[in-house]
């Protein structure tokens, strides 16, 4: 009886196991800052980041002017108030708002995030985990778009011809 039960959970474990889809690692706090001295230098390291062979070198251009309106955003608000202390709770609130839109980007976009993949390896009924940096990813699909631009599919002979 016992092995019964046990045969059927083992039964329905694998038949969810595919069904872990891909999974990322946690997300970070990019943007943060308490005062106007530290935004600033928040602010240069995320743009310099952004540039190509930087870490957030992912972020497409219309998540760029999401990330750009919104860091100009926090500016104003810090050059208003100078610290997060002194900002109201509207300020805060929206303070808040833009670091979180901003920081969603970057995680998102973050070459060193992991992301996983259940796979199940050719002639295998077991699935198992991949795991590869986003940047991997990227690149890799850049190159095979890059390939494929390059080197266009051959014309096909007509039937008869």
């Amino acid at each position: 009886m016992k092995l019964k039960i046990w045969l059927i959970g083992m039964v329905v474990g694998m038949t969810l196991l595919p069904l872990g889809g891909v999974y990322a690692a946690k997300t970070e706090v990019v943007v943060k800052a308490e005062n106007k001295d530290d935004f600033a230098a928040v602010v240069a390291a995320v743009r310099q980041q952004m540039a190509p062979g930087g870490r957030y070198e992912f972020v497409d251009s219309s998540e760029r002017k999401t990330v750009d309106t919104s860091l100009g955003k926090m500016q104003s608000l810090f050059d208003q108030y100078g610290t997060v202390a002194q900002m109201t709770v509207e300020a805060k609130t929206q303070l808040f708002n833009h670091q979180e839109t901003v920081n969603a980007i970057l995680n998102h976009r973050d070459d060193k995030r992991q992301v996983c993949e259940s796979e199940r390896p050719l002639g295998s009924l077991f699935p198992r985990s991949v795991c590869r940096t986003y940047g991997d990813i990227e690149r890799e699909r850049r190159s095979s778009q890059h390939f494929m631009q390059d080197h266009p599919k051959a014309p096909q002979r007509q039937p008869g011809g």
